[in-house]
């Protein structure tokens, strides 16, 4: 039986199209991360969780339907919204112990703790904890009762490396349990290193992305590894690590609406591809590019740029860190501005350290 089953959905205001029609089932054991912007992603959530009515369409749970059973249903269910609130004055151990009484739960919370990484600040003041350290408490909210489906609204935006790793960790071991997990990421780069299984919604269409591990798998093996490598094994990057020599100069064009502008690569710190287009992403902003993924990965290898992911290319020389998220989940931190991270696949691991001499 399907743990989540999401049937004709739409919702319309008026004559205007909220959102388009979703269709989506979900069994034990199987991660979806939907990527979207932050308002869709919420207004999905509220749908499912019957916090406002649907236009049309059901929403399932092992079956039932899920916003008219939602009280009965509710001890199966976790969620984590973005912006979920805090007692700043109450106790780490106090928050979670609440929710476990609320539930009835049997779990310790000395395990919860373990699990999110907070074990050493089970008596902070949740005031006292960082952005990142909240964000993961919100998660471990989630786990207490053991429910069979997981909800999480931007679990990764704006944390720290420590919980991209927590958190991706804790991400597997639900797996192994057969939870189903329901992610919502206006990041397209963290939805595809989490998971194979990544849909593209938008005010017009709710849309499977074709995404392929480069080891030639479509297995969830960026997500469902079996363990996690330490923190330290990460690799930093020094400035000088990467010496280019350029063959030749090159400019790569990029269109804004009837202009084109031409970039110097060095000024580009990687692309990506979304729905066949290249986006060249430079000093913060982003810019559709006229050449294929392919096409930029001939011009721009000799000048230092690598293809880290069967989606993007990346500009050695903006890379900070190689992170090992589990045994088979990697990625790349860049040194800009947003410290962004980047998806490297399995199959381009070896080849990378190749590259760089390490």
């Amino acid at each position: 039986m399907a743990v989540l089953t999401i049937e004709h959905l739409i919702k319309r205001q008026g004559n205007a199209l909220l959102l388009p029609e979703i269709n989506l089932r979900m069994t034990s054991g199987q991660c979806v991360v939907i990527q979207c912007n932050n308002e869709l992603g919420h207004l999905l959530i509220q749908l499912l969780l019957g916090d406002i009515p649907a236009s049309s369409g059901h929403v399932l749970i092992e079956g039932d339907n899920l916003p008219q059973t939602f009280k009965k249903k509710a001890h199966k269910i976790g969620v984590s919204f973005l912006d979920d609130g805090h007692y700043g004055r109450i106790k780490v151990k106090d928050s979670l112990t609440f929710y476990k009484e609320l539930y009835h739960a049997t779990i310790s919370i000395d395990e919860v703790l373990h699990r999110i990484g907070l074990g050493d600040k089970k008596d902070s003041k949740i005031s006292s904890l960082t952005f990142s350290e909240k964000k993961r408490l919100n998660l471990g909210k989630t786990i207490i009762h053991n429910p069979v489906l997981l909800i999480w609204e931007e679990p990764e935006q704006n944390v720290d490396i420590e919980s991209h790793i927590i958190i991706r960790s804790l991400l597997t071991e639900l797996l192994n349990e057969g939870k189903a997990i329901l992610i919502t990421t206006s990041y397209l780069a963290d939805a595809i290193s989490i998971t194979n299984e990544v849909y593209r919604l938008n005010e017009h269409e709710f849309k499977k992305l074709d995404v392929i591990d480069d080891s030639g798998t479509d297995a969830q093996t960026d997500i469902t590894a079996s363990a996690v490598e330490d923190s330290s094994q990460n690799v930093i990057l020094p400035p000088t690590a990467i010496e280019v020599r350029p063959v030749r100069v090159e400019k790569i064009p990029a269109k804004v609406d009837d202009k084109i502008i031409l970039f110097d690569p060095t000024e580009i710190n990687f692309i990506e591809t979304s729905d066949g287009i290249s986006i060249l992403h430079v000093k913060g902003a982003t810019f559709p590019c006229v050449f294929s993924l392919s096409d930029l990965e001939i011009k721009l290898k000799p000048l230092g740029f690598f293809r880290c992911h069967r989606s993007y290319i990346v500009n050695l020389q903006k890379v900070r860190e190689v992170i090992t998220w589990t045994r088979n989940s990697f990625g790349l931190i860049l040194d800009d501005d947003k410290k962004s991270s980047i998806p490297l696949s399995k199959g381009k691991y070896d080849e990378l350290k190749g590259t760089l001499g390490i």
